[in-house]
This record gives C-alpha cells, sequence and structure tokens, in this order.
C-alpha cells in the first residue's frame, strides 16, 4: 500500500466505513448511508474523501478504491450544497482519466441537489476551458435537475437552450449532447435553436439523429419528408419504443404540441419516409461505426 493510500485511514467513524464498502454494480440501487450512521455533520470528511488521489489510485481490487464514490453519493443524499463545487472539480477525471464512473454516476448526484446546484453547474458547462466530455457531464447534470425538480424544469430548458445558443464556437458533440439533454426534458420550445444548430452543421448525428429525428422523438412530426443524410444512418426495422418513450409521445399529443405550430413545425398528410428512430448513442456506449470502442474514444473524440 503506497504512502497516499496509508493516510486514508485517519478518516473518523463513521465515514471510515465507506473505505471498506468495496465494489457496486453500475446502475445498482444506492446504498442508504444514513443506515451506517452518517449525517450532515460528517459532509466535510466526506468532501476530504471525494477528492482523496490516494484512494482514486488505489488498486483496482481492493475497497479503498471505491470509496470516493460512496462518498460522493452520501453527499447526493445529504443534499449538502458545500460539496457542489468540489464534486464539479471531479468532471475533469472523465476527460484526464476516462473514468466512467464519474461521467456515469455524478450528474444523478448534482441532480439531487436541487436549486443550489443549477447555477454552478451551468458556469461550468459555459467554460469552454473544461474538457469536452466533463461539459457533456454538465449538461447531463441539468436534464438530471430538470428532471428530478419539476419546478426547475423551465429553468433547466432555458440554460441548456442558452448555451446551444453557442453552437458554433463550441464541439459537435457537446451540442448534440446538449440536444439530448433538451429532447429528454421534453423541450419543444427548444426545437428552433436545435433546428439552426443542425441546419448550421455543428450537431454530431451519430447521437441522435438528424433535424427530423428531433422533431419526431418530440412528437411534432408522425414521419420523415425525407431520407435520412449522410450524418444519420438508417436501421433495417423500427425498434419498439419503450413504455416511457410512448408515455412520451402520448403526452405530446394530449398537450396540444403536435398540429400546426408553426414554430415547431407542422404535421402534413404525405409524409414520403416512415420514421426509424435511430439508437441514442452515450457516452460509454459502443460507436456506431462498428469500431468496437466507446463513441466517446472514437467518432466522439474527432
Amino acid at each position: 500500500m503506497n504512502e497516499e493510500v496509508s493516510r486514508t485511514h485517519d478518516y473518523p467513524p463513521p465515514v471510515d466505513q465507506l473505505l471498506r464498502l468495496g465494489a457496486v454494480e453500475m446502475g445498482s440501487p444506492r446504498q442508504d448511508y444514513s443506515a451506517l450512521g452518517i449525517t450532515s455533520t460528517d459532509v466535510p470528511a466526506l468532501i476530504r474523501m471525494i477528492g482523496d488521489d490516494g484512494l482514486h489510485t488505489a488498486a483496482g481490487e481492493t475497497p479503498l478504491v471505491w470509496a470516493p464514490l460512496h462518498a460522493w453519493r452520501a453527499l447526493g443524499q445529504l443534499k449538502a450544497e458545500a460539496a457542489i463545487k468540489p464534486l464539479l472539480r471531479l468532471l475533469a477525471r472523465i476527460d484526464d482519466y476516462d473514468d466512467d464512473w464519474v461521467g456515469e454516476d455524478l450528474p444523478g448526484v448534482l441532480g439531487a441537489m436541487g436549486a443550489p446546484a443549477l447555477e454552478p453547474v451551468t458556469a461550468y458547462l459555459a467554460d469552454s476551458r473544461h474538457g469536452e466530455w466533463a461539459r457533456v457531464t454538465a449538461a447531463e447534470a441539468i436534464k438530471k435537475l430538470g428532471k428530478n425538480h419539476p419546478e426547475l424544469k423551465a429553468e433547466c430548458v432555458t440554460r441548456l437552450s442558452a448555451q446551444l445558443e453557442k453552437f458554433v464556437d463550441q464541439p459537435e458533440t457537446v451540442n448534440a449532447f446538449l440536444v439530448f439533454a433538451l429532447v429528454e426534458l421534453r423541450a419543444v420550445e427548444a426545437l428552433p435553436v436545435m433546428a439552426r444548430a443542425f441546419a448550421a452543421g455543428h450537431v454530431d448525428e451519430t447521437v441522435m439523429g438528424d433535424y427530423e429525428d428531433i422533431e419526431i422523438e418530440l412528437g411534432v412530426k408522425k414521419q420523415r419528408n425525407q431520407p435520412r443524410g449522410a450524418g444519420g444512418w438508417v436501421k433495417s426495422a423500427p425498434e419498439p419504443r419503450s413504455s416511457v418513450e410512448e408515455s412520451y409521445v402520448e403526452e405530446s399529443f394530449l398537450s396540444g404540441m403536435m398540429p400546426n405550430n408553426p414554430s415547431v413545425g407542422n404535421v402534413a398528410a404525405d409524409r414520403l419516409t416512415p420514421h426509424v428512430r435511430p439508437d441514442k448513442i452515450g457516452r460509454n456506449a459502443p460507436c456506431p461505426c462498428g469500431s468496437g470502442k466507446k463513441y466517446k474514444k472514437c467518432c466522439g473524440s474527432a
């Protein structure tokens, strides 16, 4: 055990229990850390733990390397406002160390924080000095804030849309995941800025397809006007929608977003090409080009 890791044993109880919890499965239910006796008085020790390089670089087969993850999850459960900026500093690990756990897990943690997280996460997203995938993760965190806290949804849409307005000056991948976040928030009102970004060729279409795919995903069209262009791809057969996706489409119809809205498009009677929704590409999903690499390490890094 190296010197950095050995210093981690000075964490006080009950936080020291996190050094022994060990591995979790991606997407598994989150542990109730209050059952370990962890409370708001432990926030300073938890913040120290998430930034402990000795733990982040501990041997992969030891429980120590998992302690920062348990610590940031505990901070999320505590809605510890003091932890928001330290959590955002961790996002650099995605680009610098290919840390998938930070990229996959922190949006949910930040998304649990509520209104206090919105301004610092927005500022992080807007700062072009940060890495591309760190900014993508910040956009995902804003999406989570909007989903977890309905009273924040409109403001989250406004902030994501404002960032997408800068499409000329930011990577196509960032733009694509801003579109992804807006679509997940069912932000039909953001279609005009999405249309401009796609028309200018500043959106990576391997993430969610082209602009017509977005219109159909948001329920303002039933099917395509024309075949998908070179930026997207056509699958051999349509995939069935999940029950969640079906409910989104139903909500679009019921709320009157579909018919004859000049700001977002019109549903005509003579659609030429059936819609086949392309797969949505996640940060860690295999690249659709067939290379076998993760998207973010293949076409997403172009």
